[in-house]
């Protein structure tokens, strides 16, 4: 079986200029981010990738807990990604996902290591996590927690 996922994109002008995507849901304008000397309109391709591989490691995470029947009561995540300028050439270097788990009051402590274990798990099983993989450095630093 195969997917196929379409973008369509338009572009008004030079590097400084902005443009707009559309892609399923997602419709947005998009430009180079003002921190790299661009105009900062919408959104770029640093936080699209970072978002990618963010929803893509929450989902894959979500599933895993599911399919263990670990009894989750709230899943957030912060990720940070890292691009480096050396000589003017811009290169993704790192991305850390910070998920934070919180277990109903009731969870045992093996199911607290057990839920560690998949949100490092979670990485290596992501779509987008694989096709990254081996460009950009990949990690976690969970926190799980029971409710309290």
């Amino acid at each position: 079986m195969e997917h196929t996922f379409l973008l369509k994109a338009d572009w008004n002008g030079g590097r400084n200029s902005d443009g707009r995507i559309e892609a399923g849901q997602l419709r947005t304008a998009i430009s180079i981010p003002a921190e790299m000397g661009g105009p900062g309109v919408g959104t770029n391709p640093d936080e699209m990738l970072l978002g990618a591989a963010a929803t893509c490691y929450l989902i894959t995470l979500a599933a895993m807990m599911e399919r263990a029947s670990l009894p989750v009561a709230s899943l957030a995540l912060e990720s940070e990604g890292i691009v480096e300028v050396t000589n003017n050439i811009f290169t993704y270097r790192r991305i850390v996902h910070r998920p934070r788990v919180l277990l109903s009051v009731d969870a045992t402590e093996s199911q607290v290591e057990q839920a560690l274990r998949l949100a490092e798990q979670a990485e290596t099983s992501c779509m987008i996590s694989r096709a990254v993989a081996g460009n950009v450095a990949l990690s976690t630093e969970p926190v799980v927690e029971r409710d309290s």
